[in-house]
């Protein structure tokens, strides 16, 4: 019997992977429906994400579905939130999930049994309607979400308490009309920072972002048109990132972010450029800083009565509403710190899933990562690996290696990401994914493809690493697998090309077929 603790994207990921596996799950969710995050609510609910209507994806269907269920094609390309949920209530439908999920309960404490130290086994205390239960279970699957608890250092701005506009934290945020005619201070340049300042700016009087350390942006429309982690998120890509030597990798990664806009003529070049940092995605940005319609400013030194000062700027900028974008905290109020414990916003976990101190292992924290891609793949597979080290089909490490990894992994992030709150929960998209699809068996082998079904090796590794190459083989394996690979460009094609018929879905040119197989040699002499 496995608990699982939330019906999120993560929460969904694990009550199916559990069914994958023959485990009873029962799956606990306080509200009254599904979708975590992505269920927009009017009203804030307390202990709940909270979403503004206008939410869209940042990353594109295809590389956010499900590995055994791609988007219907006619969704659009990037989901407003209301497609996503409808997507997710779908996948529900079709793998029987629902009648495993407890509505309406929110779960008090998870404790170890006694006799933990042999059986593994927990009690977890729920409530519903007023009264409480404790059951046992044999594992459990944390999948409660990192956004419910909003993060406003307000210590950390010298004058906050003397100012007498409004201010409030992002997750507050609802509808752009409470901005209507006013000067606005957005603080933080994360993707919802950004999306707010450009909502704002279409009825302020005037909008102004300020930010300690600058962003890359990216537009959700990359090059020749395509989605931009389908040209990126590839292996091919990843390859290339990992192999080259670091300077010339920075000077890629420079020259591919700004082949869009100048970020320096923009004010938005990261305070050092040659950190990798989270890219924030938005179509608009640029061309209303252009048209003057946001300023970009450093961070802010003090507040006054009814003005802002900014760092290396003498002159007082007025203002009437700061919307604090500051992130979220990380807490687990019904597990005991020892089990897993949070400093500095960060829980040490092995491979951001396990703790690495518990005599059995048997719990597990999905979702806490902030990959650079697509999430609902990364909570999949996070839950096909934890549901076959509940079966004992996979083994962990001794405690001494995960410590030992999870140390070094703060430090190598540094050198990747910059110091950030959140520095150690970003993570390479593919070679995660990766990485834990080798530890169950089901890693594409891009080499024993070339030999028994050339075009899909080469579809693999030139093309987007879209989920479904995680079922071509394995446990898990769908039959359907291939199909979806080679016509996920289809399905990107599908709800654009409304005007005229649809031609050939291959994005690559022709001459892919005479060179790949010369690059896939290149490959196998890197060590791919």
């Amino acid at each position: 019997r496995v608990a699982v603790v939330g019906a999120g994207v993560s929460g969904l990921a694990a009550t199916k992977g559990c069914l994958d596996e023959g485990l009873e799950p029962t799956c606990f969710e306080q509200s009254q429906d599904i979708g975590g995050l992505w269920r927009y609510t009017e009203h804030i609910e307390a202990g709940r994400p909270s979403l503004y209507p206008s939410v869209i994806s940042n990353t594109s269907k295809e590389m956010s579905a499900f590995s055994d269920f791609p988007f219907p094609e006619h969704f659009p390309v990037f989901l407003p939130n209301a497609l996503l949920l409808d997507y997710l209530r779908r996948f529900a439908e079709r793998f029987g999930l629902r009648e495993r999920i407890r509505f309406g309960t929110t779960v008090v404490s998870i404790r170890k049994r006694p006799d933990f130290g042999t059986t593994g086994q927990w009690s977890v205390v729920t409530e519903a309607g007023g009264k409480q239960t404790s059951e046992v279970f044999d594992a459990v699957m944390v999948c409660s979400g990192n956004f419910s608890e909003p993060s406003l250092p307000l210590q950390c701005f010298p004058g906050i308490e003397r100012f007498r506009g409004q201010y409030f934290h992002s997750r507050q945020y609802k509808h752009p009309d409470v901005f209507q005619g006013k000067r606005v201070l957005v603080v933080g340049m994360g993707n919802s920072g950004v999306d707010i300042a450009v909502e704002a700016s279409r009825v302020a009087a005037k909008v102004t972002i300020s930010t300690s350390r600058g962003a890359w942006l990216f537009s959700r429309v990359f090059d020749h048109g395509y989605p931009w982690d389908m040209i990126l998120n590839t292996r091919l890509m990843s390859l290339i990132k990992t192999n080259l030597p670091r300077p010339l990798s920075w000077w890629l990664v420079n020259y591919k972010v700004n082949k869009w806009f100048n970020h320096e003529n923009y004010g938005l070049q990261p305070e050092k450029s040659w950190l990798v940092r989270e890219p924030v995605v938005n179509d608009d940005l640029p061309s209303y800083i252009l048209t003057g319609r946001i300023t970009i400013k450093p961070g802010v030194k003090e507040f006054k009565d009814n003005s802002v000062l900014f760092h290396n700027c003498p002159e007082e900028e007025p203002i009437d509403v700061v919307v604090f974008c500051t992130g979220y905290n990380i807490s687990f109020p019904f597990l005991e710190e020892s089990v897993v414990r949070v400093e500095n916003k960060h829980a040490s976990l092995y491979k951001y899933v396990f703790p690495t101190h518990l005599q059995k292992p048997t719990l597990a924290v999905l979702g806490l990562i902030k990959p650079q891609g697509a999430i609902i793949p990364v909570a999949e597979m996070q839950a096909r690996w934890v549901t076959r080290v509940f079966k004992g089909l996979c083994q962990l490490p001794s405690q001494s290696v995960m410590e030992k990894e999870v140390n070094e992994k703060k430090k190598n992030q540094i050198q990747w990401f910059g110091l950030t709150f959140d520095e150690v929960l970003k993570t390479e998209w593919l070679l995660y994914l990766d990485t834990l699809a080798s530890f169950i068996g089901a890693k594409p082998s891009v080499l024993g493809l070339l030999c028994t079904d050339p075009w899909l090796a080469l579809t693999i590794f030139f093309g987007p690493c879209s989920p479904y190459q995680y079922r071509l083989g394995g446990p898990g394996r769908w039959e359907g697998a291939r199909q979806a690979i080679l016509t996920q460009w289809d399905r990107i094609l599908k709800p654009t090309r409304t005007r005229v018929p649809a031609g050939s879905s291959s994005s690559f040119p022709s001459l892919l077929i005479v060179v790949g197989f010369l690059l896939l040699l290149a490959a196998v002499i890197f060590g791919f």
